[in-house]
């Protein structure tokens, strides 16, 4: 059974800092990309940055130059840094891989992320 977990999230004010990780339960080089997604209340589920195996990166206009997405293929994990944050990054943060094996995504449960003014 393949399992994303996400952790970091939190309450944070304007211009802090955060930084989430996503813990896959199965070998992370079978998932390719992995990302964030975020959600908003009232608001679709939105890119926030993806990374593919060789290392490519696209992030959102809206976080580029502030999020960092990386990943450790020997933890079988995925991290996003988070700096000056804002509280238009207040959302939920969801960690996804995309499965070569199955051919799906799979989603994390989500991570509340709550930037005060």
């Amino acid at each position: 059974q393949v399992q994303l977990v996400e952790s970091g999230g939190g309450l944070v004010q304007a211009g802090g800092s955060l930084r989430l990780s996503c813990a896959v339960s199965k070998n992370i080089l079978s998932f390719n990309p992995m990302g964030w997604y975020r959600q908003a209340p009232g608001k679709q589920r939105e890119l926030v940055a993806t990374i593919f195996g060789g290392g490519t990166t696209n992030y959102a206009d809206s976080v580029k130059g502030r999020f960092t997405i990386s990943r450790d293929n020997a933890k079988n994990a995925v991290y996003l840094p988070m700096n000056s944050l804002k509280p238009d990054d207040t959302a939920v943060y969801y960690c996804n891989g995309y499965s070569l094996q199955y051919r799906r995504d799979y989603w994390g449960q989500g991570t509340q992320v709550t930037v005060s003014s």
